[in-house]
């Protein structure tokens, strides 16, 4: 049941989602202001909170990006109204410098920074354990195992942060924010919304001010600390000889180890929520009379690099494995943990657990592509045309988006992805060092006014020759379709054309990516021109996302027609799907092309790259009164 459906309820159970229980448990607590820029796996997070503020009376924003984001909530937080943000594990680098400091300054209400962390990569450039983000900035970090428990913690964080007036960080992951499981609802108090803001020098990080800070900080983190030691998530369980330390979801896929194992009872285990600083006082209490503590955990070594100091400062000697068995790359997994357990014990590698039938399943290939309609299919397909055509020497700096799905065949456009922003910001530096190559970047709306701009300022003013591809399909489309400052809301929007006018580009041109023969046309004006002026070109190619636009058109009623090969016309060439590619388009035993009625979503954009035209509508549509829907 989703956030909205179950606003009214004050008591009982019910299925949520990770993301879905943290939005509730802040709720429950009172929060009045919440902010985010969208990223997976923490989307839901606002946006579950968003389809409920007007309803509650709380104000809740998608911002342009995570720093943004954090500063909002921060400064609500500052004047005494309880805020949280939420972003993945690649959103905090952005909101860092933020994070380091309010640290420095303290709330006066409860903040919670939510990250949301990625292991194994499932929708993510990289890997990285955002817990030791607390290491580093001294904001203590909890760790959830479940959606009931990241509701509850959720609740409890708000009030713990109020209490030492401080940030803290919940970290969740994937698995955590992404499962269903039951929530015990309460009720939901009348939130505060409005503050007072007292300003002192604690605000203002001045270096004179700032030293004196640091010394109050490291004061304070003694006293979180100390507080953490009757933190009440916490808890020691089961006996013997072996502790097993974990915490979060390596946490209940220990505890289904040691059951599948037949150690229930027979293995103490130490569950930790309060992944930094871990409670000293618990850990001494915990390894009283163990011969081995063995830590399960996922990804960096964290909490054994803790307990290996506890241990030492307080001169015991017992053995601490977990960097050894733990494998540090991709997420931690119920054979992992067991395997982990198996190991320490010196058991066989064959499972103790009762007999299962594994049962392999073999499931179809699905190779990313572009959804059916997608206003960048004719885009790329049209560049790789003429790339190919005109025998052009491109390098094309890729960005965070939809559009990365250039990278595959049959497109190929996509040579780099690093970062947010990091296309233009690359093809600055390419352009100054590959001086005989034609230099693309190729960026989102939504990633453009994220971390674009400031690489375009500096492509301006030092002249950076690089055609920028703007791809403005009016929305964040590839987190879930939240908006961006091109999405029209009462006819307020940011047009990206006048904003990278106003930077001092020259060279800009709108162009719809479904016109290919204005693709082609502006693409080699814009090449000719940096290459002339040494400058940088923005095209800017606007259609609305598919997706959008034909969830607009059938509430309105509208008819979605359909499109059809005539056999009779066509040759074989392969050309739909071999290179257009759209999932609609298929290849018949024959080598005739058919298009599927059921994927076909009647967008027409097909139609033009049929050299003998044989791809038709299957009746007359007027395609002039469907435009107020694609843009």
């Amino acid at each position: 049941m989703s956030l909205k459906r179950t606003l009214s309820m004050s008591s009982g159970t019910v299925l949520y989602l990770g993301n879905e229980a943290i939005a509730r448990g802040a709720l429950e607590a009172g929060v009045g202001v919440a902010a985010a820029y969208p990223g997976t796996p923490s989307s839901e997070v606002i946006g579950s909170l968003i389809e409920v503020a007007s309803d509650i009376g709380i104000y809740v924003e998608w911002s342009t990006n995570e720093k943004v984001a954090f500063e909002l909530c921060w400064a609500a937080a500052l004047s005494g109204v309880r805020a949280i943000t939420a972003m993945k594990h690649v959103g905090l680098n952005v909101a860092a410098d933020a994070l380091m400091s309010s640290a420095y300054t303290g709330v006066e209400n409860g903040f919670i920074v939510v990250s949301a962390d990625d292991p194994s990569m499932w929708s993510s450039q990289n890997e990285q354990d955002n817990r030791l983000y607390g290491l580093i900035s001294y904001v203590p970090v909890f760790e959830p195992e479940n959606p009931g428990e990241a509701k509850e913690l959720t609740k409890y964080l708000f009030d713990f942060s109020s209490k030492i007036k401080h940030p803290v960080m919940l970290r969740t992951t994937t698995r955590l924010s992404h499962t269903r499981g039951p929530v015990d609802l309460g009720p939901i108090p009348k939130p505060k919304t409005t503050g007072d803001f007292k300003p002192g020098p604690a605000h203002v990080l001045v270096p004179s001010n700032a030293r004196l800070r640091r010394v109050e900080l490291l004061k304070k983190l003694e006293a979180i600390e100390k507080e953490l030691n009757a933190f009440p998530f916490n808890r020691v369980y089961g006996d013997g000889k072996l502790l097993v330390i974990a915490a979060g979801i390596s946490h209940a896929y220990t505890s289904e180890a040691v059951s599948r194992l037949g150690l229930a009872g027979r293995v103490r285990v130490l569950k930790l929520v309060s992944v930094y600083p871990i409670p000293e006082e618990l850990v001494l209490k915990a390894v009283e009379g163990v011969d081995e503590v063995v830590v399960v955990e996922e990804l960096e070594p964290l909490i054994e690099l803790q307990v290996r100091s506890i241990l030492h400062k307080n001169d015991i000697k017992v053995r601490v494995v977990g960097r050894e068995l733990n494998e540090r790359a991709y997420e931690m997994t119920l054979e992992r943990a067991e395997a982990v357990i198996r190991r320490a014990l010196g058991m066989s590698s064959v499972s103790k657990a009762a007999n299962t039938e594994r049962v392999q399943l073999s499931v179809p290939s699905r190779p990313p592509v572009f959804c059916p309609g997608c206003p960048y299919r004719p885009l790329f397909f049209e560049l790789r045309r003429v790339i190919n055509q005109e025998k052009i020497k491109a390098v094309f700096a890729g960005d965070i988006g939809c559009y990365s799905l250039a990278y595959y065949p049959p497109y190929r456009l996509q040579d780099t992805c690093v970062e947010m922003g990091g296309s233009i910001g690359l093809a600055n530096g390419f352009s100054k060092v590959l001086t005989d190559t034609v230099v693309v970047s190729v960026i989102g709306d939504s990633t453009f006014y994220h971390a674009g701009i400031p690489a375009l300022i500096d492509a301006v003013y030092y002249e950076h020759p690089q055609v920028i591809l703007v791809l403005d399909n009016m929305v964040t489309a590839m987190t879930g379709h939240q908006p961006s400052p091109a999405t029209r809301v009462n006819g307020r929007y940011v047009p990206i054309e006048k904003l990278v006018r106003g930077i001092g580009v020259e060279f800009v041109s709108v162009v719809d990516p479904y016109d290919v023969a204005k693709v082609r046309g502006e693409f080699l004006k814009a090449i000719e021109y940096t290459r002339a002026r040494k400058k940088p070109a923005v095209l800017i190619f606007r259609r609305k996302c598919a997706l959008v636009a034909l969830d607009e058109m059938r509430e309105s009623g509208v008819e979605i027609v359909t499109y059809v090969v005539d056999l009779a016309k066509c040759v074989k060439c392969g050309i739909c799907y071999n290179f257009f590619a759209c999932p609609a388009i298929v290849r018949m035993d024959d080598g005739k092309a058919s298009i599927d009625a059921e994927l076909c979503v009647g967008c027409g954009a097909c139609a033009p790259i049929c050299p003998v035209h044989a791809i038709q509508p299957i009746k007359q549509v007027d395609q002039e009164r469907l435009v107020k829907y694609w843009f």
